[in-house]
């Protein structure tokens, strides 16, 4: 995003990450104070006025730098929970080797074998594969295991607390491998989870089991890692206890990518978006998001068909602006979900009424064009919808990296 003396509502929205609705209800209290932009007499914020805010410090102050660095020797990783490849591609692109991939899903095994034939997929239940034959030989053991709480036992959780979780699988298999990091993805959820308890018991078991937790445990936003999408992912590090190197997070980017980044040529993307098969909309809910202009939702469709449209949910609380949404060009997309005409969790396309199409999934994701998904078409939404986007993956392999070279250096003295 170029820095500018005067910002619109659609861009203090991306930047700060909040709905329109909540930039104007600031308005209204007194926290910001929009005025009117003296060439256009649009209602615009100042830049001294947005100041106040870290994530407009960041943008103001960012110098742009890189997080690449090179390997300075071969670095492995065994990959837990893989799906169709989102984490591995990019930590691939940043210089890190595929040890392993192990996944449940057969389409997503199909997928990642067709893409990657030298990438050795172990295909099935987690619970079912021992391995012991990587201990000590791989660098990294990463996996997006499934938020599940845990029974408490007391005080302090220990490894067994969790058996029967996915999440025991995965210290199981750190334990088992003895890895130099550890790298745990989740929603953001987890934060909150049984309020707090389940991370909390993650926290516990990896300290039993000789990982130290970097702390704070950190969200990244996608947006700030070149993903043109409003997704979040939390990131757990754990770091083996006999080494003393500490592991640094990621910098943000300030330049956020568009839906027009990301289906068009530029900076993104060196070509249009491939053509493909994608889902349609019933024709009763074409009929509803035929009036749904670009970056709007269901307030903005008369009251009658509002309250027809949203049903009992009209007269809840909250913005739900996700319902009958039609993203625009010049906005990130809102995070896609596993099925794109699934009910009220509408991820329109700005110029026709359809959902995003299979490549224009993949696209939002930053998979690579060539990178093909198998199975059905609701099966490859869902691998894509599930995946974590590729660059975002890119840049924290980046700082995997990074800890890593750290890590050799010493053992070199």
């Amino acid at each position: 995003m170029v820095i500018k003396k005067y910002y619109t509502i659609s861009e203090v929205s991306e930047v700060l990450d909040k709905n329109k609705e909540t930039i104007r209800r600031w308005d209204r209290d007194g926290k910001l104070n929009a005025v009117r932009e003296p060439m256009s007499n649009y209602r615009v914020y100042k830049k001294s006025d947005l100041e106040v805010f870290p994530e407009f410090q960041r943008l103001f102050n960012s110098d742009e730098q890189s997080n690449a660095v090179k390997p300075l020797k071969n670095y492995s990783v065994l990959e837990l929970f893989a799906g169709a490849g989102g984490l591995a591609i990019g930590l691939e692109k940043a210089g890190l080797n595929c040890a392993a991939l192990n996944e449940i899903d057969k389409w997503a095994c199909q997928t990642l074998r067709n893409n990657r034939p030298k990438w050795k997929v172990l295909e099935g239940d987690v619970r079912n594969h021992s391995f012991n034959e990587y201990k000590n030989n791989v660098n990294v053991v990463t996996g997006g295991f499934p938020c599940q709480a845990f029974s408490y036992a007391g005080k302090k959780l220990g490894l067994n607390d969790a058996r029967g979780t996915l999440f025991y699988e995965f210290a199981r298999v750190v334990k088992e491998v003895q890895p130099d990091i550890c790298i745990g993805e989740n929603v953001r959820g987890l934060l909150s989870h049984d309020k707090g308890k389940t991370l909390e018991g993650m926290i516990s078991i990896l300290d039993e089991i000789g990982y130290r937790v970097v702390s704070p445990v950190k969200v990244l936003k996608a947006i700030h890692y070149k993903v043109p999408q409003k997704r979040e992912r939390l990131i757990l590090v754990g770091v083996r206890k006999d080494l003393v190197q500490e592991y640094e997070y990621p910098k943000p980017f300030s330049k956020i990518y568009n839906l027009e980044d990301a289906l068009k040529k530029g900076s993104l993307f060196s070509v249009d978006v491939p053509h493909s098969e994608g889902a349609k909309y019933p024709d009763h809910k074409k009929k509803v998001l035929d009036l749904v202009p670009p970056k709007g939702y269901w307030r903005d469709l008369p009251l009658d068909i509002q309250k027809d449209y949203m049903q009992k949910s009209f007269y809840l609380g909250g913005g739900k602006t996700g319902m009958a949404r039609r993203i625009g060009w010049d906005e990130p997309s809102l995070t896609l979900t596993c099925s794109p005409a699934q009910k009220q969790t509408e991820r329109c396309h700005p110029d026709e009424t359809r959902p995003f199409t299979v490549r224009e999934y993949a696209r939002i994701q930053t998979f690579p064009d060539k990178w093909e998904f198998s199975g059905s078409i609701s099966q490859q939404y869902k691998q894509i919808g599930n995946a974590v986007p590729v660059n975002l993956a890119k840049e924290i392999g980046y700082s995997i990296i990074r800890f890593l070279n750290d890590v050799y250096k010493q053992a070199s003295e």
